[in-house]
């Protein structure tokens, strides 16, 4: 699930990662969809993963446009329900988002109790 903000009213929705390095996840939309218009008014936003167990992990971050042809390229031919949906690249509806993770966190089957995740590397 994703969550977003419509002004002072969150919003939460299902979503289908097209790739994740890591924490980091991308995210392909349309244009035309509520949450771009949110997205470019509050860039925030929180990602919500849930097994079957009933295990989470909460990505919070900012969700930034990816503009990178190559990014968008290897997105792209990589998943083809994105290429059978939009039908081209150049599809002015097709927009990809990059949700960079500033803080990960994750709970075993209703344990009440959050563990923060390291993001990135140590020096």
């Amino acid at each position: 699930m994703l969550a977003s903000a419509d002004g002072d009213q969150p919003r939460v929705r299902p979503i289908s990662p097209v790739r994740t390095d890591e924490f980091t996840v991308y995210v392909a939309s349309m244009r035309s969809s509520g949450k771009t218009d949110e997205i470019a008014a509050n860039a925030k936003v929180e990602l919500c993963y849930l097994t079957p167990d009933h295990d989470q992990v909460r990505i919070t971050g900012i969700a930034e446009d990816v503009r990178d042809p190559a990014v968008r390229q290897q997105i792209w031919d990589s998943n083809p329900l994105l290429r059978a949906y939009l039908k081209s690249i150049d599809n002015p509806e097709f927009i990809l988002y990059k949700v960079v993770p500033h803080r990960v966190r994750y709970m075993r089957e209703w344990a009440l109790e959050y563990h923060e995740a390291q993001i990135g590397y140590p020096d």
